[in-house]
């Protein structure tokens, strides 16, 4: 659907826009649309109109949540601190879910998941071929239900790693990847109009090999995440 395509657009822009702002912005591109119309596209496509954050990741009341680590911490080692989330990716009439472990020193991208549902299982997954590549410090993540799963956290535990959680409604405590989710948007997704799962995963296949490998960063004095990466690993 065009609208809602244009509020995930919208809401990657502006992720502090709730349903009455992007109502506006909505109607001052050229759509006809009401607010209530909008509130119900963005409660189905989880997007909360309260806190900066998708609600792609549902918190569940019978899993152990564990304390946020990384107030006043400084980053300064690869391996330190990995974070990771979910977000929406859109294709031909249908959403998809992607989920990626990201290393907050050097925006690296250890790996990363497309589903088609927001089962635990693929983010699991993703920890797991991760792991086989290095090990961090701190795993950092919000306190939806597919990472504070015995399943998952079990997983960070038995390899001895310390879990970090967000406070509840304090998107920028996982600020990295958000931005992160951003950059894929603009770079990759909203250029693109995937016809399927197939399509999809293909090209963001590609999408992660150029951005780890050949897409310079500002912040890192513009090198790319893999230089940043393994060429600070080489000198611990």
């Amino acid at each position: 659907m065009i609208i809602t395509k244009e509020i995930d657009v919208i809401y990657t822009a502006y992720p502090y826009y709730g349903s009455p702002r992007i109502t506006a912005q909505l109607k001052k591109d050229g759509y006809t649309v009401n607010h209530k119309a909008v509130e119900r596209l963005m409660k189905q496509m989880g997007i909360t109109a309260i806190f900066p954050k998708k609600n792609t990741s549902k918190p569940n009341i019978r899993h152990y949540r564990y304390p946020y680590l990384l107030n006043n911490c400084s980053i300064i080692r690869p391996n330190q601190v990995w974070g990771t989330d979910i977000t929406y990716v859109r294709a031909e009439k249908i959403w998809f879910y992607l989920v990626a472990i990201l290393d907050w020193f050097s925006r690296y991208v250890v790996s990363w998941t497309l589903a088609t549902s927001l089962n635990g299982i693929f983010c699991q997954e993703t920890l797991k071929k991760a792991l086989k590549i290095a090990k961090p410090e701190i795993h950092n993540s919000d306190q939806g239900s597919q990472f504070t799963a015995k399943e998952y956290t079990d997983i960070l535990n038995d390899a001895k790693i310390s879990i970090s959680m967000d406070g509840r409604g304090r998107c920028f405590d996982n600020i990295f990847t958000e931005r992160l989710w951003r950059t894929v948007k603009y770079e990759e997704v909203y250029l693109k109009d995937y016809q399927s799962f197939a399509e999809a995963e293909k090209s963001l296949n590609q999408y992660f090999k150029t951005y780890n490998h050949k897409r310079l960063h500002q912040s890192l004095n513009y090198q790319t995440p893999a230089q940043a990466y393994f060429n600070n690993l080489n000198t611990l």
